[in-house]
């Protein structure tokens, strides 16, 4: 496993090795102690996996009662991925990082509590995993509206499928931190 960057405190983009020939590939997705020896220290309770059609963009949502942790893989096509910081006191509060994450490479991006997440699916569709570390409350379900204009995240697609959900979240409250 590679460490591709660590924009923020609490975000690494890991690319796992790859054991590729004319079969097909394998690769190990998570393993307790290699991502503990990098820093990741959470329990991973659940793993959901989720389909979006092309242009669909989900995010940015986040929990507050119930933090989680995630580490997001790509099995399926192209997304562009976005994490934004809400946590109080953090040097990057307030502050965006987006990266294509594909089934090509492949890479994951691992997310510590405290950061909205979000994504927009630039292939026909794309299928992730995600692994987390408190399961799903349906209560603790917030977001921040895709196109905040504090935020001004450079999504790469201007009209994008939205639920009914997310076109109605708030706008980032900078005066609100997790």
């Amino acid at each position: 496993m590679k460490i591709v960057s660590r924009p923020f405190s609490g975000v690494i983009v890991l690319e796992p090795q790859v054991f590729a020939d004319e079969r097909g590939f394998f690769l190990e997705s998570f393993e307790l102690t290699r991502y503990r020896d990098i820093g990741i220290k959470e329990d991973f309770i659940q793993q959901n996996h989720s389909r979006s059609s092309k242009y669909v963009l989900r995010g940015l949502h986040f929990t507050r009662r119930n933090p989680q942790a995630q580490i997001l893989t790509v099995i399926f096509g192209n997304i562009f991925d976005v994490v934004v910081d809400l946590r109080s006191g953090s040097p990057s509060f307030g502050k965006w990082f987006g990266t294509e994450l594909c089934d090509k490479g492949p890479r994951q991006i691992y997310m510590t509590h405290g950061f909205a997440h979000g994504f927009c699916v630039l292939s026909d569709h794309a299928d992730l995993h995600y692994q987390v570390s408190e399961r799903y409350d349906p209560t603790d379900n917030y977001g921040i509206r895709w196109n905040d204009p504090t935020l001004r995240i450079n999504w790469p697609v201007a009209q994008p499928i939205l639920s009914t959900q997310d076109k109605c979240q708030s706008y980032f409250d900078p005066m609100r931190p997790l």
